[in-house]
């Protein structure tokens, strides 16, 4: 069993094979294929590199902090080493959810810090062909390419493939520098 397994919990408490969701994996072998680890926020599917992927954690204690942004939930405590999680449902200012047992927090290492992405459920990993992937541009206009890589096709499904060494500090950095200017 591989290490992506492992992280999405592919095994059974007794070590059998747990049932995979369907998946019409369409590839177009021509170009570039890209890995995502995908999840699920308000029943929509979002995509990270599986390459920022850390690993996948059940849902921890998590420590809030006082006067933080909104956005951020709280700290966890990850063999020592002390990651702030971020709360995607705030963070694309969707309603709350509630934590089930298939909550999860994907930590993952962008621009040399180590994030954790509390979200809904961690769905799969996924093969995409870059010729699968259109650009945020060509799709709907205000949509920034900071934060949007793309939108992927894969069947009939699409996920939003996500930027993520702009999306986690650029509004919190943006509304520090707002409050310094006032």
């Amino acid at each position: 069993m591989g290490l992506i397994d492992e992280m999405l919990g592919k095994q059974d408490g007794e070590g059998k094979e747990k049932e995979k969701p369907a998946v019409t994996e369409e590839i177009l072998l021509e170009g570039n294929v890209i890995q995502l680890v995908s999840f699920m926020l308000c029943e929509m599917e979002y995509g990270v590199d599986i390459l920022a992927v850390h690993e996948i954690l059940r849902y921890p204690e998590i420590t809030r902090l006082p006067n933080s942004p909104q956005f951020i939930k709280g700290v966890i405590n990850l063999r020592g080493n002390i990651i702030p999680v971020v709360d995607m449902r705030k963070w694309f200012g969707f309603p709350p959810g509630e934590v089930t047992e298939l909550t999860r927090i994907i930590v993952i290492e962008t621009s040399d810090r180590q994030v954790g992405l509390l979200v809904d459920n961690v769905y799969q990993v996924v093969r995409i062909s870059e010729n699968n992937v259109d650009p945020p541009k060509e799709m709907i206009d205000g949509i920034s390419e900071e934060f949007i890589k793309g939108i992927g096709r894969l069947g009939d499904r699409l996920i939003i493939i996500l930027n993520l060494e702009n999306i986690l500090f650029e509004k919190h950095e943006i509304k520090a520098g707002e409050a310094k200017a006032q």
